[in-house]
């Protein structure tokens, strides 16, 4: 009778997993260290706009400085009377109504390049592109003369026709690759059912593709918030936008540091609630182009 015995664990299988255990312990180090890395801008954005100017100009800065919330309230007008709200109203509904405009546009450009395609749509996606490729500078002085001689400057129905144009391209190219993974025979089935073009983009393509229309949407809302140039030279006092406002705080007296600080932090929270608003269907669309 032969007796046999359970062979010993093999060494190779602990130091294995230790390896692997430590492996993903400094991968996790790496990913926190990055993300403080990328969120300190931020944070010092918003410690200095905490800090007096006189504290918020020293050289090192004075970390322990003593709080204050002086830079707010200069910002909203305490001492100057200046309020920033209407540049943020503009701001708010240039950004809004250009988006809109942009996704009204874009989705049915995107479902014919996409679901219906159209002949040479490559070409069509090509002149999409090129159309980005002009530096923005050149257009500049005839985007200038016209609203001019259109007696639009200064007006904030010009920045939303030129957010439009801007985003329309970038728009079409994002809903064109989401829209490709929409299943073509359900819209078959909703035209069989009798849905005309219109009530298929509204209820069958848009519910499909939300989690990239609430990433597309985001990215021209931002783009459009964030513009200075065209802005600073086309509008005035009327359709000034908060980007214009900002770079009030840079005067020939001196960098204003706190203040500017308090203003960006107040400049950034829509495009932040924006954000968090969106962020479930918004980390689903940019992770679905990433696999594509």
């Amino acid at each position: 009778m032969t007796t046999t015995t359970a062979p010993a664990s093999s060494p190779a299988v602990p130091r294995t997993a230790r390896r692997a255990k430590r492996r993903s312990t400094a991968l996790g180090l790496l990913a926190w260290a990055a993300g403080l890395a990328f969120c300190l801008p931020a944070l010092w954005m918003l410690l200095t706009s905490l800090h007096a100017e006189s504290d918020a100009a020293t050289n090192p800065p004075s970390l322990f400085a003593p709080l204050t919330l002086d830079g707010y309230r200069a910002f909203f007008g305490a001492d100057t009377g200046v309020t920033p709200w209407p540049p943020l109203l503009n701001s708010l509904g240039a950004s809004f109504f250009s988006t809109l405009l942009v996704l009204l546009l874009a989705l049915p450009a995107a479902y014919a390049l996409s679901i219906r395609r159209v002949r040479k749509w490559t070409d069509v996606m090509f002149f999409f592109l090129s159309t980005k490729m002009l530096p923005v500078v050149a257009g500049l002085l005839p985007v200038y003369l016209f609203a001019k001689n259109a007696g639009m400057l200064d007006n904030i129905w010009l920045l939303v026709l030129l957010y439009t144009s801007m985003n329309l391209p970038i728009a079409v190219w994002m809903l064109q690759s989401f829209l490709a993974d929409v299943p073509v025979s359900v819209i078959e089935a909703a035209q069989v059912d009798g849905a005309r073009l219109p009530t298929v983009l509204a209820r069958v393509v848009a519910p499909m593709a939300a989690p990239g229309i609430a990433a597309t949407a985001l990215i021209c809302f931002i783009f459009s918030w964030n513009e200075l140039l065209f802005a600073r030279v086309l509008t005035g006092v009327v359709a000034q936008t908060a980007p214009v406002f900002l770079t009030g705080f840079v005067t020939s007296q001196g960098l204003f540091l706190a203040q500017l600080c308090a203003a960006s932090v107040v400049v950034s929270l829509p495009v932040l609630a924006a954000g968090y608003a969106a962020q479930d269907k918004l980390v689903q669309g940019l992770s679905l182009g990433a696999v594509k």
